[in-house]
This record gives C-alpha cells, structure tokens and sequence, in this order.
C-alpha cells in the first residue's frame, strides 16, 4: 500500500524537545503538549518527505498508572494511536521500544505501508529498521536538534533518509508550562512590605 506511517517515541521527543526549547532537559510535568498541532507537524513532515498519503501515526509512551490525561487527549486526534509500554520505579520507559519494532515489521510485512518515519534515537530501534526494509519499505529517521548528539549513531546509519527539527519546528506544539507564582502571605496591620523585609534582614 502506497502510505506513509509515523513512528514516535514519545520520552525522546519530550527528553530532547525540552532541552531544544529551554536549554536543559525538564520533566513532562512541566511541559506543554498541543496533540492537534503535533499530529499537523508530523503529517506534514511525512507527506513532504515521502509525496505519500498518511496511513497512521503511532504514539509510543510508558505509564505506570494507566493512560494519562494527555494519553487520552493523544488517542482522540483523527488517524493517531497511543500505544503504552509502562515506567518502571525509576521512571524508565520498559516494553515500548519492542512495541515499535514489532508494528513496524509488522505493518511491512503485511505491505500496510512504503515508507516510515521514525522519531527516536535509540538503537534497539535498528533491527526494526533493518527488518522494515528487508520488506521494501524506505525508512526516514527524523530527530532533533542537534540530532547527530542524540541519535545513536547506527540508527543514523541505518536510515534510508534522515532529517532534524529545530526548535522552530517543535516549539509549535511543544512548550514549558506557565509557574504558577507562590502566593505571598498579607503583611501584618500597620507593617508595609518594606519594613517587614527591613525587620527581617535585621
């Protein structure tokens, strides 16, 4: 079937979109996600990159309770599908780089698809790559900046095609969470501001 399907490891794109966007690597908590706005991005991506029609894009995540809110809101995009491995007590995706690679050799085998693009930058991916094209199937490996620093460099190899987002790009759909500011206790009666700070420092 001449379609393009998208691959999305979601702890890379959080891991890197967050040092990307602010310079250091923060926790999802602190994240914003627009699910409407990446699914766009990525579609785009894939139709620009291959000149194929979407297929389907798959949304790999851990949890250790359950989907999420933000799971939730993922599965409803049009032509979007969470698929969940699950975190282990250090906080460590487990079960969904084999949930990746299993879809991908699958979809290829049953001819569901021509191309693939993939975002992650994990090598236990490559063997789903090589696999994928011993189908017929063009594998393009999508990362971000700066890529070569946070994809394994066999992945990079491997792929038919490669390509990085920049913060442009992932600061469209991806962006740090407002701080709410700590509330500040009223001054006593008949003490300004100034003053309590002044009694303070003495």
């Amino acid at each position: 079937m001449d379609r393009v399907t998208v691959f999305v490891d979601a702890g890379y794109l959080f891991a890197q979109g967050s040092i990307l966007i602010s310079g250091h690597r923060m926790a999802r908590g602190q994240l914003l996600l627009d699910p409407r706005r990446a699914a766009t991005a990525l579609e785009i991506l894939a139709s620009h990159v291959s000149g194929l029609p979407l297929l389907r894009i798959y949304w790999y995540d851990g949890t250790s309770m359950g989907p999420t809110a933000q799971h939730v809101a993922l599965a409803r995009v049009p032509n979007l599908k969470v698929r969940l491995g699950y975190l282990n007590r250090a906080g460590e995706q487990k079960g969904v780089d084999s949930l990746i690679v299993t879809d991908m050799i699958a979809l290829a085998r049953n001819r569901a698809m021509a191309d693939a693009i993939l975002l992650s930058g994990d090598e236990d991916l490559r063997v789903g790559v090589q696999q994928a094209q011993e189908f017929g199937v063009k594998v393009h490996l999508l990362g971000l900046h700066p890529s070569r620093g946070s994809q394994c460099e066999f992945l990079l190899q491997e792929a038919d095609s490669t390509h990085e987002w920049a913060a442009e790009q992932v600061s469209a759909f991806l962006s740090v969470r407002a701080q709410v500011p700590e509330s500040v206790p009223p001054a006593p009666i008949g003490t300004s501001r100034h003053d309590e700070t002044l009694l303070e420092i003495a």
